[in-house]
């Protein structure tokens, strides 16, 4: 089996910075992308970065130049700092990672549990 857990939400002033970490474990031979989802309430769910396993990142053109994803393949970890957050930055943020597991032939996606970040105005 796979997980996924997240961890470095929370509150926040707007204008302040969060860093998101992402830790993937279990049985796994191989991750591709590693991306970062986020979810308002009542909203669905949104690509907001993704990294590829060479670190070629894109964004949401909402988080450009204010988000930086980046990955440790030696910790199997996916990373999304956050700087001058605003109010509409709210919402649960999910990791999501492209992983062959040992023995399978393909890739699969495996999503984290969600963190909330929070950002007050």
């Amino acid at each position: 089996q796979v997980q996924l857990v997240e961890s470095g939400g929370g509150l926040v002033q707007a204008g302040n910075s969060l860093r998101l970490s992402c830790v993937v474990s279990g049985s796994i031979f191989s991750i591709r992308s590693m991306d970062w989802y986020r979810q308002a309430p009542g909203k669905d769910r949104d690509l907001v970065a993704g990294i590829t396993r060479d670190g070629g990142p894109n964004y949401a053109d909402s988080v450009k130049g204010r988000f930086t994803i980046s990955r440790d393949n030696t910790k199997n970890t996916v990373y999304l700092q956050m700087n001058s957050l605003k109010p509409e930055d709210t919402g649960a943020y999910y990791c999501n990672a492209e992983v062959v597991r040992y023995g399978m032939g393909r890739y699969e996606r495996y999503w984290g549990q969600g963190t909330q970040v929070t950002v007050s105005s």
